[in-house]
């Protein structure tokens, strides 16, 4: 019996260094997987500058093959401007081409002029080359240099207290209302909420709330959908945020510490909602918040939901 348990006692502690060995060995993998890739990426950038300064060459072999045959040709040279010249004009932008042109032809006879054009013609297409690769790589820098650099947080939301004018069901969605939203503006919005299984359809009516006044317009079974009520929300029940009592459309809905000022309309590309939303939540006094900052209407109150403590928010 105790030589089965000693038997036993000695696999175990096999098994234990075996395991060892075998994560020993997978961190080795892994890092010569690591090194293999590192090398990789260095070979790889090694052939690349070596095909880069044999393009430059082939280039600068062809451009003095250029200005050769000028030269056969009765072509006057004209020095080309700096580097520094170049960036600094905004000729370059406006019309690259001729800001690039090689050659000034002074005093020449149309015949020159013709004969230059058939012979020098296989010549200037690396030099047209050249001045695409790099007018395409500055418009990609222009275009990289205009992402959005604001930051991602509740002030990108454009969060205001609205009037329930009317609601009706949805034409043809039965979980859907159809609302005339009062929300400061000159007109009403209309706003679809799928709210018909939460909410009445008399506690609709003419009620305060809170609304999402800058999401992209969306078409809601061929109804357009121009704000989002506010709602706390869990599996099982929904209730739409109350606002203070004594505030009045258009007011807008602020964040202590968040002092940003809101998109006019958010993208939908960059999931700005999307980041944003799980952050709201109700906490233990049914307040509606933001990462534990409040809900807050300047000097008339917070908003709030009726019986849903630490619940979220959308």
């Amino acid at each position: 019996m105790s030589s089965d348990r000693a038997l036993l006692n000695r696999l175990e502690q096999r098994a234990i260094e075996a395991d060892q060995v075998i994560e020993y060995l997978k961190q080795q993998v892994a890092l010569l997987k690591e090194k293999a890739i590192l090398q990789a990426s260095q070979r790889e950038e090694k052939r690349l500058r070596v095909e880069n300064a044999k393009l430059k060459k082939e280039i600068e072999d062809l451009k003095q093959n250029l200005i050769e045959a000028e030269i056969r040709n009765g072509v006057k040279q004209v020095p080309l401007p700096t580097a520094a010249s170049v960036q600094s004009s905004s000729a370059i932008c406006i019309s690259p081409p001729d800001a690039l042109a090689t050659p000034t032809v002074i005093g020449k006879t149309p015949e020159m002029s013709e004969n230059k054009k058939k012979k020098d013609k296989p010549d200037k297409k690396p030099d047209k080359k050249v001045f695409l690769l790099v007018f395409e790589g500055e418009k990609k820098q222009t275009a990289g240099g205009g992402d959005d650099s604001k930051p991602i947080d509740v002030s990108r939301l454009d969060l205001r207290i609205g009037r329930i004018i009317t609601a009706k069901k949805h034409p043809d969605a039965d979980s859907l209302y159809v609302e005339e939203v009062d929300v400061g503006e000159e007109n009403p919005r209309t706003v679809v909420s799928g709210l018909v299984k939460h909410v009445p359809v008399e506690e609709m009516q003419n009620r305060l709330a809170v609304m999402l006044c800058n999401l992209k317009p969306a078409k809601m079974r061929g109804v357009v959908s121009q704000a989002m009520v506010m709602c706390a929300s869990s599996p099982e029940k929904v209730e739409i945020l109350d606002p203070p009592s004594d505030a009045v459309p258009g007011d807008r809905i602020t964040f202590e510490g968040y002092p940003g000022e809101s998109d006019k309309e958010l993208n939908p590309k960059k999931k700005i909602w999307d980041q944003i939303q799980p952050d709201f939540s109700t906490n233990a006094e049914y307040v509606a918040t933001y990462k534990g900052t409040p809900f807050e209407v300047k000097g008339k109150g917070v908003c709030k939901a009726q019986t849903m403590a630490n619940s979220g928010i959308k």
